[in-house]
This record gives C-alpha cells, structure tokens and sequence, in this order.
C-alpha cells in the first residue's frame, strides 16, 4: 500500500506496510502508482507526453531497486501477529489512578463532568490506593516496568494519599523485582514548592493542563467562581518546568471551535518558555457550541500546515521546541503490539475509581457496562477484556485501507464508542485530523534532513 502527496515543496511517498518514507522528484512520484499496477512499457506509454523516454527508464530503475530492496509496494506481514496477541495471556502494566473523583476548575469541555465521572465526588483512600498498587504488581507476569498516573479531576485534592501510595510502591519494588514509573496529571491550581520537590524527585512525567492564550484558557478553563485560571497557574508552571530542567512534562491542551487558529496558542506556550507541547482537539457531541465539526477539518488541516512550517522554522534557528504530534518514529517503533492495539485499554492498560472499580480506561469510568471488576476480586468481566484484546487495526473496517493504521493503532476505543457505539468502529474527525498530523510530521522529518545535508555540504 502506497500513499503520496505534497507537503510545502516536498513530493512525498510512503510505503505504509514497510514504513519507508521517499522524499521523490517530480518523475518518480508520477512513476511510482502506475507501476503497482501496470507494466513499465506501459508506464512510458502513460507519461511519454509529459517525460522523455530516457528520464521514465531512469525512473522506473529507481523505484524498481526501492522495490528489491523491500522499501516500496511491501506486503503486510502483521496479520498474524494479531492472532497471536489474541492467544496471549493479559497482563496488565499500567494503572490510570483516578486518586479524585473532584475538581477546583469547572472546565466547559471536561469529559469527567468537573470530575464526577456520572457519578459521586469522592477521593480515593490510602487503603484502597494501596489494594490498586498491588492488583498491579500481582497481573504484570514477568514484566518488570510498571505505570501508575495519578489523575482526576484534579489529584492535587488528594495530594497526601498521592505522596503515600509512590512511598508505597517504592516499598514494593525490590521485593517484587518491579520498577514504577509515576506520572501525575494536575491543572496547577494547587501547585507549591513542597509538591514540586516532591514530583521532581519521583515523578517519571507531569502533564500541566494550559489550553493557551489567556483569552482561550479562561474561557474554557475557568475556577469554580467564574474567573480565570491562567494568571494564577502559568507562573507555577513556569517555576516548575525550571526546576525539571524543561524535562519530562508536557503541557497539554485543548483547542475548541472557539480556537481553531490553535496554532497560536501552541506557539504562545513556546514563547512562554515551555518546550515540551501538546494540544489536542476536544471531543464532544455535536450539539456543543465549541464541537468541532466535519465542515471544520480543512481550517485545521491549515492550521497544523501552519504550525509544521513554524515548527520547522524555529528548529532551524535553535529555538525549537517538540510537539508531541510531530514527534514520529520512521523506524517502525514501538513494539508491533502497540502498533496494532495503541494504549492497551482494557487489557494492559486500565482505570481504577477512588471506591476501586476497574475499567478499560478513564474515559469509560462510569459507563456500568464497561466495569470490568475491581480491585479486590480482579477482572471479573471477561467478556469486555477480551473484547478489547481484539481491538485492533485489523478488527477496524475503517482502518483497512487507512496509510495512518500503523501510526495510530487504529484510534481511540472510547471516541468509537461515544460516536458509534463500538470499540472497533472510529471517531472519523478524529481520523481526518490524524492522518494531516501524519503528513506533517513525516514532512518535517524530511525538511530537517533535507537542512542537515545542507549544513553538512
């Protein structure tokens, strides 16, 4: 499966089952789907009016030798891999701790419903913080590296339990031959210098919720009481980004309808002195004022062609940054695992609610028929982990002939489930806008190759 197209002045190919990216002249690019299909004096025949016969042999040499080489028109040989992840035995490695079930911002888009999640405000115990830590260590098999987010609403409102339960795991590690890797999702609002010490010292990654501007933060992100969080949280996060050594945090937002020159804001956290980005589009139902619709995809194609050209720009000055949608792996990394499943909802992966219930990830908490058990008894709903064991790419009819697949792993399982009311279905804004993120990462791959050759030269 081939995929082309032209990117601020590169003809760029992909050959989607091998990964391989070319970056092609004009003769080449012309050359290279007419060849899958046809015979190369058919191919001359084609484009003899716009190419000498010479210059189409040349051509058709080259993409010969890229096909010998196993670089273009590649077979997909990860098929059956799939059923062989199928028969696998479930282990679990990471946790998404739902430590409150409670938050002090009233965030409009907030899928957890100002962290209710449909259901109580409650904080999550040290004891029952405690059984999670456990569960996982009992369901990772052989594997040593575990992972446990802390998240909310706002986990800062349980910020003693949050400091118990990594002294916790800690404990556990040598005993158990296992490793934790903490990481803490919070909106700063309650940020201070006894909680960044801590976080730095054990804090594997902190992601700072910040939407951008002031304008487009407050009006989405605002406190309980109506005002705005951004002057009371961008100095906190600045003070800590510092103290990490601009290392291991993201500052993550959300662009709405209200943003759609999002670009903007993106650019405004790195003039901020932020370094590590990322900003995703909402998710909500159509009838929201601030959803972004189908008629909204081409001014956001725009948008991220806008920002990769900045992006690029700034790169080459020495004042770049990284976004973590162009931050791509050409190699064909991570493991074929994640590259078919994505996150592992469901099974590697799952949420844990402050009274201990499991579910395939935090956006399913509170849908009753996701429970998947808790963590006393365990998975006791097989039905829905195996369920989610065979989502996958090829589980996804809509993924079949998408150049993305490999990229994405096939989306996200709850987007499907909200929009379609099936895991294996997708979220088809959500794909339009994966895929233009896909070509702009690859094409700034190929910009910055292209200017260190420069350099070299």
């Amino acid at each position: 499966m081939i995929h082309q197209y032209k990117n601020n002045g590169y003809n760029i190919v992909l050959d989607v089952n091998s990964g391989s990216v070319h970056v092609v002249d004009e003769i080449v690019y012309d050359v290279i789907p007419l060849l899958e299909r046809m015979s190369a004096d058919n191919v001359i025949c084609e484009l003899s009016g716009r190419y000498g016969r010479d210059e189409l042999s040349e051509a058709i040499a080259e993409v010969m030798a890229l096909k010998e080489a196993g670089q273009l028109y590649t077979e997909d040989t990860y098929k059956e891999y799939v059923l062989d992840f199928k028969r696998r035995k479930t282990v679990v490695k990471a946790l998404c701790l739902h430590i409150a079930h409670d938050c002090n911002l009233a965030c409009r888009y907030c899928f957890a419903e100002e962290g209710e999640y449909h259901g109580r405000r409650a904080l999550m115990s040290l004891e029952v913080g405690k059984k999670a830590l456990d569960f996982l260590i009992e369901n990772s098999g052989n594997r040593r590296n575990l992972e446990v987010d802390f998240f909310g609403g706002e986990p800062l409102m349980n910020w003693e339990v949050v400091k118990e339960l990594v002294l916790y795991g800690r404990s556990k590690e040598k005993e158990h031959n296992k490793q934790f890797r903490f990481t803490l999702t919070t909106n700063g609002m309650l940020l201070n210098e006894e909680i960044m010490e801590f976080c730095n010292r054990e804090m594997s990654n902190v992601v700072l919720s910040l939407d951008g501007r002031k304008e487009v933060n407050d009006r989405m992100r605002p406190c309980r009481n109506g005002k705005g969080s951004y002057d009371v949280i961008v100095p906190k996060f600045q003070k800590f980004v510092e103290s990490r050594k601009q290392a291991r945090y993201y500052v993550r937002g959300t662009f709405t309808r209200y943003n759609l020159d999002f670009a903007k804001d993106v650019l405004h956290y790195a003039d901020l002195g932020f370094s590590q980005l990322s900003m995703e589009p909402v998710v909500a139902a159509p009838e929201e004022e601030y959803a972004i619709r189908k008629e909204d995809i081409p001014a956001i194609c725009e948008e991220y062609d806008r920002l990769a050209t900045e992006y690029i720009k700034r790169q080459k000055e020495g004042r770049g940054f990284q976004f973590f949608h162009f931050m791509i792996d050409l190699e064909q990394g991570p493991c074929v695992a994640k590259r078919l499943s994505g996150c592992g909802s469901g099974t590697e992966y799952l949420a844990v609610t402050p009274w201990g219930d499991l579910y395939p990830c935090h956006q399913f908490v509170g849908e009753e028929k996701f429970l998947l058990g808790n963590v006393e008894d365990g998975i006791t709903n097989t039905e829905i982990r195996d369920e989610f064991k065979l989502c996958n790419v090829y589980a996804k009819e809509k993924c079949k002939e998408c150049f993305a697949r490999f990229y994405c792993s096939g989306g996200c399982a709850a987007n499907s489930y909200k929009f379609h009311g099936s895991i294996t279905d997708a979220y088809d804004i959500g794909c339009e806008l994966e895929r233009k993120r896909v070509e702009c990462a690859i094409m700034i791959k190929a910009a910055l190759a292209d200017n260190q050759e420069g350099e070299e030269e």
